[in-house]
């Protein structure tokens, strides 16, 4: 586990660090993207395609935002979590949303980003970034391709139409979506359990995670067995409340 006591003014820079940077990280996606926002209805009231802001503002309200997270993080807690979150920021920048409108591989690359924001918390508290980042971040790694895919198939049509070949969209049949939201949703169950295995956390949380995990593949094997949109939000939903739940029990019961 992670030995100590972690400061309250250091845990207050780091989540307000990362949320800075992840706002700006936002920020920068919604600018690359305000054109095909405006095509969607869930998307089509940002600020941006609404007109509510200009391009350069926001490019400014990004910039400062990212600017004064990874200042926190690098100041206010230290230099390796500034690190992290800066690789975040460029990956999720740079890489994925780009590629967003190239490859439904987006959907895995950006799971790589959103993945992160663990690693930044454990550099935070520790230091390092050792086995036990990598196995917070492989959880929300595998998390979010079900998560993502029931999202996707949920508004296929909206993607469609602003031109993100998304898996739902490249494959209408969904055979290929329902085999992967299948797949990972099976890999995060021993994955999300390893914290248990591995010391981090206690019993409490490994039967807790079971069934969690076990309850989330029953939703992702519904969703596949024949696609309807009612199993597709019960997914999406369900994804809302694994996770949570997860960091809940893994908090509560870390081994000292």
């Amino acid at each position: 586990g992670v030995a100590g006591h972690v400061d309250p003014a250091t845990l207050l820079h780091a989540v307000v660090g990362t949320a800075l940077v992840a706002g700006g990280s936002a920020v920068f996606n919604q600018l690359y993207e305000q054109d095909v926002d405006a095509l969607m209805a869930r998307t089509r009231l940002r600020p941006l395609p609404d007109g509510r802001l200009t391009p350069l503002r926001a490019f400014m309200f990004g910039f400062v935002l990212s600017a004064l997270g990874l200042l926190q993080l690098s100041f206010g807690v230290n230099h390796l979590s500034a690190v992290v979150a800066y690789a975040t920021l460029v990956s999720y920048v740079v890489w994925y949303t780009p590629m967003k409108r190239r490859s439904s591989l987006a959907t895995v690359i950006g799971a790589i980003p959103g993945a992160l924001p663990p690693v930044i918390g454990w550099a935070a508290a520790t230091g390092t970034v050792s086995r036990e980042a990598w196995l917070l971040f492989a959880i929300v790694f595998l998390w979010q391709l079900p998560h993502f895919l029931s999202l996707a198939w949920l508004f296929r049509e909206e993607y469609e139409r602003a031109g993100f070949p998304v898996l739902p969209v490249v494959e209408p049949t969904g055979r290929s979506t329902a085999r992967q939201t299948v797949m990972y949703a099976a890999a995060l169950i021993p994955v999300s359990l390893a914290p248990a295995l591995t010391g981090l956390a206690g019993p409490v949380y490994f039967a807790v995670a079971l069934v969690l995990g076990v309850a989330f593949l029953v939703l992702a094997v519904r969703f596949a067995r024949d696609l309807p949109r009612r199993t597709a939000r019960q997914l999406f939903l369900g994804s809302l409340v694994s996770l949570p739940l997860i960091w809940l029990f893994m908090i509560a019961t870390r081994v000292p």
